[in-house]
């Protein structure tokens, strides 16, 4: 079963004082198993986002402690920011990462909620997933009134919180905890200071829109429906929450924009439309800033899109599709982007066991050269196999980028784009096979003086040998899926690489043979002599399938060349 895993993301109403953020955050790391991924203070706004992940049971704790911190730190009766907020802990979101199904999610929420109610006499409003009553689940419609307006509102009986007294704490201001999407908090800059204007761009692009007015749009008479109530004209993008603010310590207006689900509304889309408006209204987009943590797919996302609007090759590599979506959203303009500090999967990989492949060449060579036994065979052929994937995707790129060979751009970037797919599951392997070797050393570590810890030890060194098995039979499956790619610019790439091309067939040839010894070396080992017996099987038609085609593919090379 996956390991479960949440990520919270607290914003905590304090974005000025650093010693204050500081305790919040070392509330959150003292609880064992949760990993601190960003923080992310705002002068402006005066609030802090705060970004952690772990299992459940390890990240309400923190959430909890993160709580109470900040309100026995944070006092709303002097607060002031350019964001709405109704308390010091203004909203906690609880967000399923791995393993873990929303439902479930929502479950841990609300179980948060109870004991901030009862244990600190926060009032707690639930909201989004963990919320039953659709009248009351949006968090904006609940923040209505903010902290000032809360001390009447949480008096009326359809405002009594979920949890906690139903009396305004003066101090500490009530909260909101629920569970939700991966929300994307994202803000574009303008060339302007008007706050108006930029209010203007985010009426035409929230999901919400504006109110629809007779004669003029600002000063004209509501429109009301046949109930009575307001009429509005929609936004441009779905499930998009916007306003117009003014940044002093920038001396600019932004669109401040959550995007509540980047797969309808994405970082781009938004971006683009902002753009179209603004333009429409004199203005113009300088550039734009994340807050908090973004998911790498829309990073992807972003960059093929730009890059598809050059006309240019869809299949280059992550880091270049990361760095055309920074700078085509311009989001270095205001504070420098960093992608390791700022996508959440490479924040958790800072965590892992990928150590390999961020080496340079040197420093992987002479580790493969030093008396450790790994990295050995298996990460070599995994390496080797990657360098053919990469090799016939610089032929595919090259020949999308071929001048007079237009019509053909879609079929090349195609092929690029699953060879770069190739290239980084080979890449991955490269540790993972690393990690195999490792996790039989661990095994075989077991203490062995009882007859359970003995039975404990044999179960595990099985497990591990299997899974030693399986991940070089895995990189000959993958290094084999290239051959096509390969097989494909050969025939009909730019002929000019024909070599290049051939050159990774080669390497294909050696990492699918290389990975099938390890496959042998490891089934060698086995009790479970059924299974062995079927990966070793298979292991050989695969390696005859991969002799076949690859012999054939440098026939093709050999004879276009003599």
């Amino acid at each position: 079963m996956a390991k479960q895993l949440i990520e919270c993301v607290p914003n905590f109403s304090e974005g000025t004082d650093l010693q204050i953020i500081k305790q919040i955050t070392d509330a959150i790391e003292s609880v064992e198993g949760v990993m601190l991924l960003d923080v992310d203070p705002g002068k402006a706004t005066n609030r802090t986002v705060v970004t952690f992940v772990g299992e459940p049971n390890a990240v309400i704790e923190a959430a909890y402690l993160a709580i109470k911190k900040a309100s026995e730190i944070i006092d709303m009766r002097k607060h002031k920011g350019e964001h709405p907020r109704m308390g010091a802990t203004d909203v906690c979101p609880l967000i399923p990462v791995s393993g873990i199904s929303m439902e479930e999610t929502a479950e841990y929420a609300v179980k948060l909620a109870n004991r901030v109610g009862s244990d600190l006499q926060i009032p707690v409003f639930l909201y989004e997933y963990a919320q039953p009553n659709t009248e009351r689940n949006n968090l904006s419609i609940i923040r209505g009134g903010e902290y000032e307006g809360f001390f009447d509102k949480i008096k009326l009986p359809e405002w009594k919180p979920d949890f906690g007294p139903a009396i305004m704490n003066e101090r500490a201001g009530a909260t909101v905890i629920g569970a939700r999407d991966f929300l994307i908090a994202y803000n574009v800059n303008l060339n302007t200071k008007s706050v108006r204007l930029a209010n203007s761009v985010a009426f035409d692009v929230r999901e919400a829109g504006r109110v629809k007015r007779e004669g003029h749009p600002v000063t004209g008479k509501v429109v009301k429906d046949s109930d009575g109530n307001d009429v509005r004209i929609p936004g441009t993008l779905k499930a998009c929450k916007a306003i117009g603010w003014y940044i002093e310590e920038y001396g600019i207006a932004q669109i401040s924009m959550n995007l509540t689900n980047y797969k309808i509304t994405s970082v781009h889309m938004a971006f683009d439309e902002v753009c179209k408006s603004a333009e429409r209204r004199g203005m113009r987009v300088t550039g734009s800033e994340l807050v908090g943590l973004i998911p790498l797919d829309a990073m992807l996302a972003a960059g093929k899109h730009y890059l598809q609007k050059q006309n240019r090759s869809l299949g280059v590599s992550e880091a270049e599709l990361i760095e055309i979506a920074i700078k085509s959203l311009g989001l270095n303009e205001l504070t420098p982007f960093d992608p390791q500090q700022k996508i959440i999967e490479y924040k958790l990989q800072q965590a892992s066991q990928a150590r390999l492949i961020k080496m340079n060449l040197v420093a992987f060579a002479n580790e493969t050269a030093s008396e450790s036994p790994a990295p050995g065979g298996g990460s070599i052929s995994a390496y080797v196999g990657s360098l053919g994937a990469a090799l016939g995707t610089m032929v595919a790129n090259l020949s999308a980028g071929k001048r007079g060979w237009e019509d053909q751009f879609a079929f090349f970037s195609d092929w690029a784009q699953k060879g770069q797919a190739i290239k980084d599951k080979l890449l991955a392997a490269v540790d993972e096979d690393t990690a195999a070797f490792n996790r039989i050393m661990e095994a075989f570590a077991l203490p062995k003086n009882t007859a359970e810890e003995k039975l404990v030890r044999t179960e595990a060194i099985e497990n591990a040998t299997k899974y030693a098995c399986e991940v070089p039979f895995a990189v000959m499956q993958t290094a084999y899926d290239s051959l096509e790619m390969l097989g494909a610019m050969i025939e009909k790439g730019n002929q000019n690489s024909i070599t290049d091309a051939g050159v990774g067939v080669l390497c294909v040839k050696t990492a699918v043979r290389g990975a099938y010894f390890n496959v042998l070396i490891n089934a060698k080992g086995l009790k479970d002599q059924v299974f062995a017996q079927e990966i070793t099987q298979k292991a050989k038609a695969l390696l005859a399938k991969n002799h076949q085609e690859s012999d054939r593919i440098l026939a093709l090379v050999e004879s276009a060349l003599v």
